[in-house]
């Protein structure tokens, strides 16, 4: 009964409950409003514009100010969701970030949406470790990777919605609308949430509560300590620095490099946010299947791992073909960023009990979002000394491989801590 310390407080007694997957939809809109929301500004930056003077430099200050608050909340909000619990920890989220993007409607001065901007990076940092929560909490081991597939779609539906219902607000209500809506959309979700999730109330055997409690007792910086974690928190370093590139600097390259206007990129830029919601999905489906199937969890998790970095070097031919391959290949990136993704937030959940799963999930997005920040300002230093788009797509079709090296190397077999390796930990602390 040891190793069922760590592992899904529903899977041995409710693991078929009919409510987890209306949780794992309830999170995945909560996911994909994130995602409309901060494309909010970037999306209605030209009416804004008109009525708020904004540079260039004014609008990466806006950019980082987001990804800062993101990154720290991503980790002290892991924390405070493992005290709070998930259904109080999302609710406060939810209703903060979306506040936070209807007050960028009452904007007069570059000031408040820097401001506004923070607050809304604040709010958000805490969504992946509240889902990481909810897939452990509800969802046994075989179909975890699964629901977490499916909610890391939910980036690709916000990403893609975003443009035209934006543009359609824009047309007949003005840009200070767009921000009042899409608040308006949270906090309908913040309902939604308050009257529909309850919190799983297990049959817990012995060791099992015994492992939850043990982890409860991990300080902050003993979880940091953990080899395990480190691993993971490096590899999403290196992943995420591939990823937010991507992200933020595909319109640019279509504008600088293939000679796109806001036509052209309307029309063909989503085709790689489409193919990131495929793979969200289908990443998290084959690892599920595998574990089905009967191989070990180690196995099923670092399998699809594998396959999704070793397609990544496949963007550092994109400077060197026909336009329309090289969406293409922008495509079979996103598509394998995601699946990699999804799987990344889903360790948390396999190898920690659910009192720590927030804080592990909080640490592990912290590293993907500084690492974004920090290659974010190289990318842009190393383009304005003269460096071409090539350099950098060489460089990002390395960093999952490195990511995925780390891994196998320095966090050992993917597998539920005991009782035993916690008080392991708490005798060396």
């Amino acid at each position: 009964m040891d190793a069922m310390a760590g592992t899904d407080p529903m899977e041995a007694p409710c693991g078929g409950h009919p409510l987890r997957w209306r949780f794992v939809a309830l999170v995945t809109a909560a996911i994909a409003i994130s995602y409309f929301d901060r494309q909010t500004l970037s999306v209605a930056i030209a009416a804004i514009q008109r009525a708020i003077p904004i540079s260039n430099e004014q609008f990466s200050y806006l950019q980082t100010a987001f990804l800062l608050s993101y990154a720290a909340l991503y980790a002290i909000g892991g924390r405070m969701l493992d005290k709070l619990g998930t259904r109080r920890g999302f609710l406060l989220i939810m209703l903060w970030w979306s506040v936070a993007c209807m007050m960028h409607g009452f904007a007069f001065n570059f000031a408040w949406l820097l401001v506004m901007r923070f607050l809304l990076g604040m709010g958000e940092g805490g969504a992946f470790p509240a889902a990481a929560r909810v897939v452990s909490e509800w969802l046994p081991a075989q179909e975890r990777a699964t629901a977490m597939g499916f909610i890391n779609a939910g980036t690709a539906a916000g990403s893609l919605l975003a443009p035209p219902l934006i543009g359609v607000v824009l047309i007949y209500s003005g840009w200070r609308a767009v921000f009042f809506s899409a608040g308006a959309i949270g906090l309908l979700w913040v309902l939604w949430w308050f009257f529909s999730y309850s919190g799983s109330m297990p049959v817990l055997s012995s060791n099992t509560l015994d492992a939850r409690l043990l982890a409860q007792r991990l300080s902050f910086r003993e979880i940091v300590g953990l080899r395990s974690v480190q691993a993971l928190v490096f590899a999403k370093f290196m992943s995420d620095s591939a990823w937010y590139f991507m992200l933020f600097w595909l319109p640019k390259y279509l504008y600088d490099a293939r000679g796109f206007d806001v036509k052209h990129v309307g029309l063909y830029a989503w085709i790689p946010y489409a193919a990131s919601g495929v793979g969200s999905f289908l990443g998290g489906w084959s690892s599920s299947r595998l574990l089905r199937s009967g191989r070990s969890l180690d196995f099923s998790r670092k399998l699809v791992l594998g396959v999704s970095a070793a397609m990544m070097p496949a963007v550092m031919l994109v400077p060197l073909v026909p336009v329309s391959y090289a969406l293409a290949l922008f495509s079979i990136a996103f598509f394998a960023q995601q699946s990699w993704s999804g799987l990344i937030m889903t360790i948390p959940a396999d190898v920690f009990p659910l009192s720590a799963v927030g804080t592990v999930s909080g640490l592990v997005g912290f590293g993907g979002s500084i690492g974004g920040a920090i290659f974010g300002l190289i990318a842009g230093a190393l383009l304005g000394h003269g460096f071409s788009y090539g350099v950098l797509f060489i460089a990002i079709g390395t960093f999952h491989l490195i990511g995925f090296l780390a891994l196998v190397l320095l966090m050992g077999r993917i597998q539920p801590l005991q009782s035993k390796d916690l008080r392991e930990i708490e005798s060396h602390a």
